[in-house]
């Protein structure tokens, strides 16, 4: 039976694999500019025509790419905190993660953005020094002595620190002028803005090796998974795992918020969605949990830019059209 559902949970794996790159090559063809999967191959084998290359490599491959990482590593993070909390409405957005990363993110762009070469690289370490800060809050403002912290009461916690942050981001918004304004207010709304090359080769390494940390981990989530005292007899170190995961999980968002914006829903509802596909194993889950979080931004992204809306519509909005009905389906089922 554990090999029947370890094998279906694989093949799930592999299906969401080929869907992916399906929808990626889907996105590349489509687009203001339409490209026939002809002629994208060609450009792919190197035989495209320079309009062809542009549109392809310099436009189109890179969101691509932005959209997967993203959705990777938000998806990840909220499965991390959700496994870690005991509490399927745990993400970097409720516990106030993604606000404390943007807050900071938009204090570079009004104090400090310039167009320099560093700033591909200090944007990701402003976020996670931004999301570092609000988990330390977060925590702080919730521990009680003598009691184990309440995964509810630092989800509310969370959500008025989250307030606090989106307050004061607020004010600092209305100081921009009106090119800074309109970045900032795409950006929190969820726009992948970061798709450049030089700010993609950050980002990738910064996901591909939290990531591997964070499945080489994955056997002691499941052990997590059973209770603080069954996994303290079986010998994990819980604090230090807890902090270590914490830490590798707000980094994962805070990354994913600087050059994609704020994305509050994929992290909380790809962990569900990939729960339901294949359980609980972790070596399973956080997979699973990494391709649905893909694949929700890269097919939300096509979305805006295929289908005309009368606007440029940033790609968090069309993902909150997409999920809400889910997210009311789970508030639903939890009542």
């Amino acid at each position: 039976m554990k090999l029947s559902r370890n094998t279906r949970g694989i093949g799930i794996i592999l299906l969401l694999v080929v869907l992916t790159l399906l929808v990626a090559v889907l996105s590349m063809n489509v687009g203001k500019m339409n490209l026939s999967p002809l002629e994208v191959f060609k450009v792919i084998i190197g035989e495209g025509t320079s309009k062809q290359n542009l549109i392809v490599f310099d436009f189109r491959l890179p969101r691509i790419v932005l959209s997967i990482l993203v959705g990777i590593g938000m998806g990840i993070s909220g499965c991390i905190m959700q496994s870690l909390l005991k509490n399927d409405m745990a993400s970097p957005g409720t516990l106030g993660i993604s606000s404390g990363s943007g807050l900071f993110v938009l204090m570079y762009i009004t104090l400090f953005a310039s167009e320099g070469l560093l700033s591909p690289i200090l944007l990701p370490g402003l976020a996670f020094a931004g999301g570092l800060t609000a988990a330390f809050l977060i925590f702080m403002f919730a521990f009680r002595r003598g009691r184990d912290i309440s995964p509810t009461g630092l989800i509310l916690t969370g959500v008025a620190m989250g307030s606090g942050y989106s307050a004061l981001s607020l004010m600092m918004t209305l100081r921009l002028d009106k090119q800074q304004y309109d970045f900032a207010l795409r950006w929190q709304a969820g726009d992948l803005w970061g798709d450049d090359w030089s700010y993609i080769m950050v980002l990738l390494p910064w996901v591909l090796i939290i990531c591997f940390y964070v499945f080489y981990r994955s056997n002691t989530l499941n052990t997590l998974n059973l209770g603080n005292q069954t996994a303290l007899g079986l010998g994990v170190a819980i604090k230090r795992e807890f902090i270590g995961l914490t830490i590798a999980a707000v980094a994962l968002a805070s990354g994913s918020v600087a050059l994609g914006g704020n994305f509050f829903f994929v992290g909380m509802v790809s962990p569900h969605l990939a729960r339901k596909l294949v359980g609980p194993n972790h070596k399973l889950l956080l997979p699973t949990t990494a391709l649905v979080g893909a694949l929700v931004i890269l097919i939300a992204d096509t979305l805006t830019r295929t289908i005309s809306f009368g606007a440029d519509i940033p790609t968090g909005i069309i993902i909150t059209i997409l999920v809400t009905p889910y997210f009311l389906y789970l508030l639903s089922k939890a009542s």
